[in-house]
């Protein structure tokens, strides 16, 4: 009976799995919003569809907008793509998927002048029998180039904790040493002492009487 549960729980675990497998595997996650300079980052823009609206013609527009100033087209995909000429020339590339949900792009060689605001606008016009409806959206993406790269919070955080697990067990240990060291020495003393008995009883007097044996 015992093992009834652990078959049903198993495949529970096997339900949830398989179920995770057939939902949608596209997420609209937000795009990070700090470079370091030098290095390559990706402006993510996922915009998911339903299954029903697969068979559809997407067109994506990227923008940058500096401090102050206003928005320049830098990219754009319309079956094909086109980067505009702005700082960007010779540094942007298309990272999206087969299917269109994912319009990324990445931007080669960051420097502290890219920092800014970046537009990702979706077009979609869905290839239905009676009617072609068209529907937009668009991405906002507040970019900040650092020098150098911050010490992730979580990381930090992480080794605190394993120093600390670390001076535990090495406190456990020290315990568990003296522990043991001090039951050897009274095993001994008391093995000791026994035997100090035994030698001090008359010769005649030992055939009777047995050393007693700790256990």
């Amino acid at each position: 009976m015992a093992a009834l549960p652990r078959l049903v729980c198993a495949s529970s675990v096997v339900l949830v799995v398989w179920a995770g497998f057939c939902s949608a595997v596209c997420v609209e996650v937000p795009s990070e919003t700090e470079a370091v300079q030098g290095k390559d980052m990706k402006l993510l823009c996922i915009s998911c569809m339903k299954r029903e609206e697969v068979t559809a013609s997407t067109v994506v527009e990227w923008f940058y907008r500096p401090e102050g100033g206003k928005d320049e087209p830098i990219y754009e995909y319309r079956k094909w793509n086109r980067e505009f000429p702005s700082r960007f020339s010779g540094r942007l590339q298309w990272n999206g998927s087969k299917d269109m949900q994912d319009v990324s792009i990445t931007v080669l060689n960051v420097t502290l002048n890219d920092s800014g605001t970046y537009t990702c606008n979706i077009t979609r016009e869905f290839e239905f029998e009676i009617h072609r409806p068209v529907f937009t959206s668009s991405r906002v993406i507040h970019l900040t180039v650092v020098e150098e790269a911050g010490e992730d919070f979580t990381s930090v955080i992480s080794e605190i904790m394993m120093y600390i697990l670390l001076v535990f067990l090495t406190l456990w240990l020290l315990i568990e040493m003296v522990y043991c060291y001090r039951k050897v020495s009274k095993a001994e003393e008391a093995a000791q002492e026994n035997a100090t008995d035994y030698l001090a009883i008359p010769s005649e007097n030992k055939e009777n009487c047995a050393v007693p044996v700790e256990e």
